[in-house]
C-alpha cells in the first residue's frame, strides 16, 4: 500500500511544477495566433490537472477512511521497523521493473508542454488546433454563421431575405438593443424555428468562445446570467414571450383571435368559433391539459371557447411556458455575442472583401490555407528560426504607409497595380446614400448591385441600362421624364404616320380614322 503521506506530497510537488509550467507558458510571447490559442489551450489542461489534483488532495486530508492517521500513528512508534519495512517494499519494487522511470511526472509534463509536438506533427501531420476550427474560422478569426443565416432567411414569416453581410449587422445591434433580434415580430420568436434557430445559434457562440478563449470561465458567466434571466422571469420583467402574443398593429399583420392551443391567429370569431370543434383543436387542448398536470400550470385555450388572449394570461408570464426555452436562450446569447462583437466585425470586413475578389484570386487564397495548414509545426518553427524569428503568418505586422487595399495573400498590392486600377479615385453615388466607391471597376459594377437596385426602387425608377452612369438623384429624375417624352412622342408619331382605309376607300391617319369612325360617320 503506497503511503498516503508521500501520495500528498508527491501531489503538492506536482501541483508546483503545472503552476510554473503555466507560467512559463504564459510569458512565452506568442508568435502567430494559431501558436497563441494552442498556448492557451496547454495552459488550460493544465489548470485542468491542478484543480483534480487539488480535489484529491483536499478529499485526502479530510481523511475520511482513517488511513492519513493510522499511518502517522505506525509512524511515531518507537523504532525503526516500520522504517526498514517501506524501504524494503521499495527495493522491491524496482528490482522488479528496473526500466520504469524514475519521475513519470516528468513525461506527463513534457506531454503538456508541447515537448513532443514535434514528432507528433511529423507523423500524423495534423495540427491540433487545425482541428478546432473550420476553413471559414481561419484558426479563430471570423465567425462561421452561414448556416444560421440559412436558419435565419428560412423563417415563414419573414418579410423579405437578407444577404449575409446585413445578417451579420443585425447580429452586431445587440450591443445597443440588448436584446437578440428586435427586428424580429413576435410571430416569428414565437414560432419553433426560431427555437431551433437561437439554439443552435447559441450553441455555436458558445463553442466558438471556448475555443478561441480556452482561458475564460464560459460556464461560470452563463450561469451568472441564467440565474439573472430566472430573477426577471419570476418577476415578470421579460416580456413577449408569453403564450399570448401581442395585440395585432396598425397594419393588422398580428390581428383577429389567437388560440393558444392551437397557436394560431383567426382573423373572424365565427371562425375561431367553427376550430373549437375540429380534431386537431381538441388533440392540442389534451395535450397541454397533460403537459400541465405532469409540469405546472400554464394558460391555454379549452375546448369550450376560452380565448387565449385574456387578461389573466396576458398579465402574468407563466414559469413553464412553451416559449420559455426561446426566451432563456435568448437572453443568455446576449453576453456571449458582445464580446464577440470585434471578430463579428473583422468577419464582415472578410466577407466584404472577399466580394471583391476573382474567381481565380479566391482560387489561389484557398491553396494557400490549405498549404499553410497541411505543414506540420516543426517545419513552420524550423523555418522560422532560420529566418531570424520574422514571423510569416498572416497576422505579421505589414509596413503600408500609402493605405494600399491588401490582395489575396493578405499583402498590399504593388503601386503600380493601385495606379493602375485608379483605385485612388473616389466615386460617389446621391442614389446609394452618398456610398463612395474606389476605383472604376468598383463603381461600375455597383450599378448590378443591390444596394444601387435599393436606391432606384425607392425613387420609383427601373434600374435599366438608361440609367448607367447617373448617380446624382436630380438627373435621375429628369432622364426617366425624358424617357418618358420620348415614348409619348413615339406614340403620336404612330398615330399619325398610320394609315386607315374606310370601305368606300378613303384614306384617313389612324387618329383621324378612329374619331370619324366613333362618331358614326363612317362605318
Amino acid at each position: 500500500m503506497d503511503s498516503v503521506i508521500e501520495i500528498q506530497r508527491q501531489t503538492h510537488e506536482e501541483i508546483e511544477r503545472l503552476d510554473r509550467a503555466a507560467a512559463t507558458l504564459l510569458s512565452q510571447a506568442p508568435t502567430t495566433r494559431r501558436q497563441q490559442i494552442k498556448d492557451e489551450h496547454k495552459v488550460s489542461n493544465i489548470l485542468d490537472r491542478i484543480t483534480s489534483r487539488a480535489s484529491t488532495l483536499h478529499s485526502s486530508y479530510i481523511d475520511e477512511d482513517n488511513s492519513r492517521h493510522t499511518e502517522t500513528t505506525l509512524l511515531s512508534e518507537p523504532g525503526l521497523n516500520e522504517f526498514y519495512a517501506r524501504l524494503k517494499r521499495i527495493k522491491d519494487y524496482h528490482m522488479k521493473y528496473p526500466e520504469q522511470p524514475s519521475d513519470p511526472f516528468e513525461l506527463e509534463l513534457g506531454g503538456l508542454l508541447g515537448e513532443d509536438d514535434d514528432l507528433y506533427d511529423a507523423e500524423d501531420n495534423e495540427d491540433p488546433v487545425a482541428l478546432l476550427f473550420s476553413g471559414e474560422e481561419s484558426f479563430g478569426r471570423y465567425l462561421d454563421l452561414y448556416a444560421h443565416h440559412s436558419q435565419y432567411n428560412n423563417f415563414k414569416t419573414l418579410p423579405r431575405h437578407v444577404s449575409y453581410v446585413q445578417y451579420l449587422d443585425a447580429l452586431s445591434k445587440v450591443l445597443d438593443e440588448k436584446t437578440l433580434h428586435q427586428e424580429l415580430s413576435s410571430t416569428i420568436k414565437l414560432s419553433k424555428d426560431y427555437e431551433a434557430y437561437v439554439t443552435a445559434l447559441y450553441a455555436y457562440l458558445l463553442s466558438f468562445t471556448k475555443r478561441t478563449q480556452p482561458l475564460v470561465d464560459t460556464n461560470a458567466q452563463q450561469r451568472e446570467a441564467e440565474t439573472e434571466f430566472e430573477k426577471l422571469w419570476s418577476q415578470g420583467q421579460i416580456t413577449g414571450w408569453g403564450d399570448t402574443p401581442p395585440p395585432s398593429d396598425a397594419n393588422g399583420a398580428e390581428g383577429g383571435i389567437y388560440c393558444t392551443a392551437c397557436q394560431k391567429h383567426y382573423a373572424k370569431q365565427t371562425v375561431y368559433d367553427a376550430h373549437l370543434k375540429s380534431k386537431k383543436h381538441l388533440k392540442a387542448v389534451s395535450r397541454d391539459a397533460l403537459q400541465d398536470g405532469a409540469g405546472g400550470t400554464k394558460p391555454h385555450a379549452d375546448a369550450s371557447g376560452t380565448n387565449g388572449s385574456s387578461a389573466h394570461a396576458a398579465t402574468q408570464a407563466p414559469h413553464h411556458s412553451k416559449h420559455y426555452k426561446s426566451a432563456l436562450k435568448s437572453h443568455l446569447i446576449v453576453p456571449v455575442l458582445v464580446p464577440l462583437l470585434p471578430t463579428l466585425l473583422d468577419s464582415k470586413s472578410n466577407v466584404e472583401r472577399r466580394f471583391a475578389l476573382t474567381a481565380r484570386e479566391r482560387e489561389l487564397e484557398a491553396e494557400s490555407t490549405e498549404q499553410q495548414s497541411s505543414v506540420p509545426a516543426n517545419i513552420a518553427n524550423g523555418a522560422v528560426k532560420k529566418e531570424g524569428g520574422e514571423d510569416e503568418d498572416e497576422e505579421e505586422r505589414i509596413y503600408n504607409p500609402l493605405k494600399l487595399p491588401l490582395g489575396w495573400d493578405g499583402k498590399p498590392i504593388p503601386y503600380w497595380l493601385y495606379k493602375l486600377h485608379g483605385l485612388g479615385v473616389e466615386y460617389r453615388c446621391e442614389i446609394c446614400s452618398d456610398g463612395v466607391y474606389m476605383g472604376r471597376k468598383n463603381f461600375e459594377r455597383h450599378f448590378q448591385e443591390s444596394r444601387h437596385a435599393f436606391g432606384m426602387r425607392a425613387l420609383g425608377l427601373p434600374n435599366t441600362k438608361h440609367f448607367h452612369e447617373i448617380t446624382r438623384i436630380e438627373d435621375a429624375l429628369a432622364l426617366a421624364e425624358k424617357l418618358k417624352q420620348e415614348g409619348r412622342q413615339e406614340i403620336f408619331q404612330n398615330e399619325t404616320m398610320e394609315e386607315m382605309e374606310d370601305d368606300e376607300g378613303n384614306v384617313y391617319n389612324k387618329k383621324t380614322y378612329e374619331d370619324l369612325k366613333k362618331q358614326g360617320i363612317i362605318s
